[in-house]
């Protein structure tokens, strides 16, 4: 028999929530590329930062002040580090997809972005980062809080 320490209450459950996240991304991988979109949902393909091969995850764009983001909702993200390492990536919406360049935001100007991202969001949205231990509350003010937890990536045309 195997045991797997996860150290705390915590852990356990950011585990067994980012198992439940990615089963759940696999559906969105695979409705995407059969053409079907929805929501804010996009593939994002970014070469892995080892292994130069593609690999691809489901990840929400948000809009704000007329500009599109890309907010780390998930600890330990592997597409942020790999997105840190690539020029561009692919970002695929049904069936069209774009190249484009992520810029990462400095951690000063996090704060002010997340605050307007819970203040346009649905309140799920928030919730999602308290859910996955990013934020301590679905406040404005907590989410701010988070913002050196939190890579924020703005996306321009490559």
């Amino acid at each position: 028999m195997v045991f797997i320490s996860y150290g705390t209450v915590g852990d356990m459950k950011e585990h067994s929530y980012r198992r439940m996240v990615n089963s759940v991304n696999k559906v969105i991988i695979g409705l995407q590329r059969t053409g079907i979109a929805f929501g804010p949902m996009q593939l994002l393909t970014v070469p892995g930062r080892r292994t130069g091969r593609p690999r691809t995850f489901a990840i929400a764009i948000n809009e704000l002040d007329g500009e599109r983001y890309i907010f780390q909702a998930f600890p330990k993200a592997a597409w942020v580090a790999n997105a840190r390492a690539a020029s561009t990536v692919t970002l695929t919406r049904g069936r069209r997809s774009a190249t484009a360049r992520l810029v990462e935001i400095p951690l000063p100007e996090r704060g002010p972005l997340l605050r307007r991202l819970v203040a346009t969001s649905p309140a799920r949205v928030a919730d999602i980062f308290v859910s996955s231990g990013q934020a301590e509350a679905a406040t404005a003010d907590a989410m701010a809080a988070a913002a050196p937890r939190i890579a924020i990536f703005r996306v321009e045309p490559a």
